[in-house]
């Protein structure tokens, strides 16, 4: 059975491949060599392989030298992109930057000319009163001259009274010269007192017109006085109204918190003290008062501000990878909550506390890394993680724009960043809505 398959197999071969010989010749001598039907066979099968292999090897060179060039014009691409963006991201931070200097600045210009005006109006107060008691004065002045006056005229008719009498009775009596001269002197200096006490009458009231003018202007002038300082308390007072409350932080439990904490009294904010006399209050001191209860909220948001995270934890050129929120877990590729927001950059990139607080730890936290979490006022935490190494310790306390740490890619972490979370009352909230509230004031 098995030698009939092989001479089949052999027959099939022979009409295919059949017995070829190489005549090889020399000078002496000839030979052959036989060229068997399965030897044909397995030479044929090799070059095929061979040629086979030689054309799949050459279509994968051509191949991956395509793909090559259009992978490295992509990653140029790409980089050009991401170079752009860079440039991008750090002009508009060069401009935030500019303005929050700006922003900063016009604030101390309004301080000062806040600061300004309030002395401009204690002076201007203490003027007015220097003038009504001037008022008060020439007009008890120039009452006891119209009383003068009133009884010079009077003394002056009962003179003349007497003097027609003493006429009548001289002329009857045939009165001495001398005596008649005793009596024109006497109304001579009579007339004269009554004139003089007429002028002082006429420069009482001029006075008092002048007074009334200068008391006049005094107040026109405290009154823009007033509307400067108004204008400029509403412009400051504002925006920082309006990034607490974009921040989700009720503007009037900050202030009490923040007044609680401040409570003592002095200093140039004062409010101005009412007598005791049971006189009412001016216009003016009451318009006084609500001026400095709007510098006191004014240094109460200044308070509130420094001690809430209204700034930035990374001040050089980095790349927001991960918002906060719902995403694809990057290590399992599963479904997960991420509690903060994530900014890319190189290791050792400086990272600074964004507000006023205490280090509240500051070690190896599991997923974390190395991490640091700073305790504010208003029940706020600040975690920031991943880092390299910590500067600060447990129980310090550290002010906005401290250098706490440097940024790494240590715990549960795909490569450099720093994890930034803010937490309020234990509840982690986006902080981008600190950041973005902001951006119009710092």
């Amino acid at each position: 059975m098995r030698s009939r398959l092989a001479i089949r197999v052999h027959a099939l071969l022979e009409r295919h491949f059949p017995e070829r010989r190489v005549f090889l010749k020399s000078d002496t001598d000839t030979r052959y060599i036989r060229l068997r039907p399965a030897t044909q066979l397995i030479a044929y099968a090799g070059l095929s392989l061979l040629v086979g292999w030689t054309i799949i090897a050459t279509a994968i060179l051509l191949m991956d030298g395509i793909g090559a060039d259009n992978f490295r014009e992509q990653a140029r691409r790409d980089q050009i992109a991401y170079q752009q963006r860079l440039n991008e991201l750090a002009a508009e931070r060069d401009t935030r930057a500019k303005e929050a200097i700006a922003a900063q600045e016009r604030f101390n210009a309004a301080l000062a000319q806040i600061s300004v005006m309030q002395s401009e109006l204690l002076a201007s107060e203490t003027r007015a009163k220097e003038l009504e008691t001037g008022l008060e004065v020439v007009q008890a002045k120039l009452r006891r001259a119209l009383k003068e006056r009133d009884a010079t005229r009077a003394q002056l008719a009962a003179l003349e009274d007497r003097q027609d009498a003493e006429g009548a009775q001289l002329a009857a009596a045939q009165t001495t010269p001398a005596e008649i001269d005793f009596a024109a002197q006497a109304l001579a200096e009579t007339a004269a007192e009554r004139d003089r006490i007429a002028r002082d009458a006429r420069d009482a009231l001029r006075q008092r017109d002048e007074l009334k003018r200068a008391l006049r202007l005094m107040q026109e002038q405290n009154d823009q006085i007033f509307r400067q300082i108004e204008e400029a308390m509403m412009i400051s007072v504002k925006p920082l109204e309006k990034m607490f409350r974009a921040a989700g932080m009720p503007p009037e439990q900050i202030l009490e918190q923040v007044r609680r904490g401040y409570s003592g009294m002095g200093g140039p904010l004062t409010p101005i003290t009412f007598s005791t006399r049971g006189e009412e209050p001016t216009a003016d001191e009451l318009r006084a008062n609500r001026i400095l209860n709007r510098l006191d909220q004014l240094n109460l948001y200044r308070i509130a501000a420094e001690k809430a995270p209204f700034a930035m934890p990374v001040r050089a050129p980095v790349r927001y990878t991960s918002p906060f929120g719902y995403r694809r877990d990057p290590m399992t590729g599963g479904r997960r909550f991420h509690k903060g927001g994530d900014f890319a950059g190189p290791v050792g990139t400086p990272i600074y506390a964004t507000a006023d607080g205490v280090v509240k730890f500051a070690g190896w936290q599991s997923g974390y890394g190395k991490l640091v979490i700073l305790q504010h006022d208003f029940g706020i935490q600040t975690y920031y993680a991943h880092n390299s190494r910590i500067r600060v310790k447990k129980g310090q306390r550290v002010s906005r724009g401290d250098h706490i740490s440097d940024m790494g890619s240590t715990g549960r972490s795909t490569g450099p960043h720093l994890h930034y979370e803010i937490r309020v009352n234990g509840k982690p909230v986006n902080p981008m809505t600190y950041l973005k509230a902001a951006r119009n004031v710092f």
